[in-house]
């Protein structure tokens, strides 16, 4: 390969919370005690043990050699490489500037798009498992929740319950939704019939969408992402989508999202809400980390990057199906991140998710507890990194955690 996805990057003390927040407990019970001679696997919060596409480093080295970093305007150079990676990677057409508005991050443009169009006490329907970032969200902000779980087919495969969707929607008067897609945690990559069948609902009851789309550049084996606006002319103008260059390329600790707004009574509303609080501003350094990140260059390391996830899901889903009696786990098609279900397991073993949860980590794999993703037995595992430290961390779980 042309860039590096193998080389062992130290990230303690350089300002990553996966790693210099470890040995910790995460909730579960007091400190952890590693065992003697094990060092750390971070596999919890989602962002990358890779470094990001050298074009990124190179633009943010470039413009902080101008020695001045004064209040500024963001460029065309901006808004065009936005349009240019929608038009390439998702097929999008007739995108402009006038679409597309800044956040300082997803879940700030959700709790801006719900300030607008809902109170607070309103209800919301989201999909479960849910992202803990929309329960933080919507009960920080005064929304109530309401699920609707995705249920597994026969072939393993997670799917929407569109009766269960709508009975909700009408029996609890719901009039805004959030639409994952690709799917936090599952790692679903909606088709397009499943989009157009929930649009629908969603029209049919006056619904407007959130769709959050920040995973759409992390597809495995071939799955394509369909952008929710892309489905009609009413999905189109019903919809706030929200997009960052944060999970493709490592950037999270830049801060910098975006929205695309068609509607524009709907983002002239939106807009106005984010800017009353005014923190919703654009870093400089973060504006120029975008422009490096959405170029050729960075199509292409995204590519190579889709191939070393797709080994890595496949090498530690294999592991788990061969090695682990009573653990399953639906494949991602989508995303970096596994959605480990320990229930069987936990069950036989007479042993609660949190013991399994403690094992893991005195072994020195720091797995994240899905309980927070509404997965009573769930584990959350970040994939992403070299091939040797998955390996490492299911050899472990072999030998120390599922070893009864």
């Amino acid at each position: 390969m042309k860039y590096d996805f193998t080389t062992i990057i130290d990230r303690k003390g350089k300002d990553a919370l996966a790693v210099d927040l470890l040995p910790y407990s995460f909730g579960i019970g007091e400190n952890i005690k590693v065992r003697d001679g094990l060092d750390y696997i971070p596999m919890w919060i989602a962002d990358m043990n890779f470094p990001t596409v050298p074009t990124v480093t190179e633009a943010i080295i470039r413009r902080a050699k101008h020695p001045t970093y004064g209040y500024f305007d963001i460029s065309d150079e901006y808004y065009d490489s936005i349009i240019e990676w929608q038009t390439r990677q998702n097929q999008v057409d007739g995108l402009k500037d006038e679409h597309i508005g800044y956040e300082n991050g997803v879940l700030g443009g959700v709790a801006s798009a719900l300030h607008t169009l809902c109170s607070q006490g309103e209800p919301i329907l989201v999909h479960a498992p849910t992202y803990v970032g929309f329960t933080k969200t919507l009960t920080n902000n005064g929304y109530n929740i309401v699920h609707s779980p995705l249920q597994k087919d026969d072939k393993g495969v997670w799917r929407m319950d569109f009766e269960d969707m709508e009975e909700k929607i009408a029996k609890n008067k719901i009039h805004c939704a959030i639409f994952c897609s690709p799917h936090n945690p599952t790692g679903r990559v909606w088709e397009r019939w499943e989009i157009e069948k929930a649009m629908e609902i969603y029209k049919k009851h006056e619904v407007y969408v959130l769709s959050d789309e920040i995973w759409s550049d992390i597809l495995l084996y071939g799955n394509q992402h369909i952008p929710t606006q892309s489905i009609s002319e009413d999905a189109r103008n019903r919809t706030v989508a929200l997009y960052a260059p944060s999970k493709t390329f490592n950037l999270a600790g830049l801060t910098g999202s975006y929205h695309i707004i068609y509607n524009n009574w709907l983002r002239e509303r939106i807009r106005r809400e984010s800017s009353l609080g005014h923190y919703n501003s654009i870093n400089v350094l973060s504006m120029h980390a975008l422009i490096g990140a959405y170029c050729s260059e960075g199509r292409e390391w995204l590519g190579e990057l889709r191939e070393v996830i797709g080994g890595n899901v496949k090498y530690a889903c294999d592991y788990i199906d061969q090695h682990f009696e009573g653990v399953s786990v639906s494949r991602p098609q989508g995303t970096y991140m596994l959605f480990i279900d320990c229930e069987e397991w936990c069950r036989k073993h007479g042993r609660t998710l949190e013991e399994l949860l403690r094992a893991g980590f005195e072994a020195g794999v720091f797995w994240q507890n899905g309980k927070e993703f509404h997965g009573e037995w769930n584990i959350r595992m970040n994939l992403a990194s070299p091939l040797s430290m998955i390996q490492k961390a299911c050899d472990r779980l072999e030998n120390y955690v599922f070893c009864e």
